[in-house]
């Protein structure tokens, strides 16, 4: 039987010409579209159970950066940066002539998300930033250095999820065999050849391997900017990215921000977790 299909496909080029890919779930026109952006290595599938969930009440646009899912690679790896990511997001948001929208973030899309709040705040109607912040654990970025852009290939769905499983054991504790290969599902497609491969550019991994290009700009101002606008911050109990102080002074910065701990999660939280999915839903009741 065929898969029941309930989003439409969109594409749109970056400014460097780059043809780009996000899933689009129908929902009203006269509320704001939520806008899903995924982390370093993640494409729009992550998105799916939150889309599923939201679409029909809310127009849900889940994005794939370049170089992830159906989005094309770029010829030069060095453009596979925050700001050219951003850069990107600011053309899809011409192209759908877009002028309120809110934004989810996990991880890396957490970054763009806030790099959008410095430059586009008008737009702004409401903002979700998954396990991520204006200062990053070194911990979790050697952590994630260990396996981004390192190539591996699986002969089954099955063996598939035993490697997610065992590369992930300690952030999803809980997770059965059925769990492992859902995640491998979204983080794996089939080639050419009939090999599991993973869904990304391995080229992604070439900035971020350049010693001291992990600081980046100061980004406490885009959490200021972001002060007036509904903000929710989850954070995984055991995240090695976002750390505690971190999301505290988060809070603090900005008014009526509200700040939820998924327990026992390392990095990050699926969205798909109870307290993550009662937050959001208290975050946009209040747009």
């Amino acid at each position: 039987m065929a898969e029941r299909r309930n989003y439409s496909d969109g594409f749109w080029w970056s400014r460097d010409g780059i043809r780009l890919h996000y899933r689009e779930y129908a929902g009203p026109a006269d509320k704001p579209p939520v806008l899903c952006f995924p982390g370093l290595t993640r494409n729009a599938r992550d998105y799916e159970a939150l889309a599923e969930r939201l679409a029909g009440q809310w127009r849900v646009i889940c994005v794939e950066f370049r170089g992830r899912g159906e989005s094309g690679y770029a010829k030069d790896s060095m453009s596979y940066v925050p700001l050219t990511y951003f850069q990107d997001v600011e053309a899809l948001l011409e192209a759908l002539k877009v002028e309120k929208f809110i934004a989810i973030g996990t991880s890396l899309g957490g970054l763009v998300t806030m790099l959008l709040a410095a430059t586009e705040r008008d737009k702004l109607a409401g903002v979700v930033l998954n396990d991520v912040g204006p200062e990053i654990n070194p911990a979790g970025l050697a952590r994630i250095r260990t396996y981004v852009g390192k190539a591996v290939w699986y002969p089954t769905w099955m063996h598939a999820a035993r490697g997610v499983a065992e590369g992930n054991a300690d952030v999803y504790p809980d997770y059965g065999i059925e769990d492992w290969l859902r995640m491998a599902k979204r983080l794996y497609r089939v080639n050419s050849s009939g090999r599991i491969v993973l869904d990304y550019d391995m080229k992604i991994a070439e900035p971020f391997r350049v010693p001291g290009n992990e600081a980046g700009p100061d980004m406490w101002p885009t959490i200021d900017a972001i002060n007036g606008r509904p903000l929710l911050i989850v954070r995984g109990e055991r995240s090695d990215i976002l750390s505690e102080d971190t999301a505290a002074k988060m809070v603090a910065r900005v008014q009526g921000a509200e700040l939820v701990t998924v327990p026992g999660i390392g990095h990050a939280p699926t969205l798909e977790e109870p307290e993550a999915v009662a937050a959001i839903e208290r975050l946009l009741a209040r747009i």
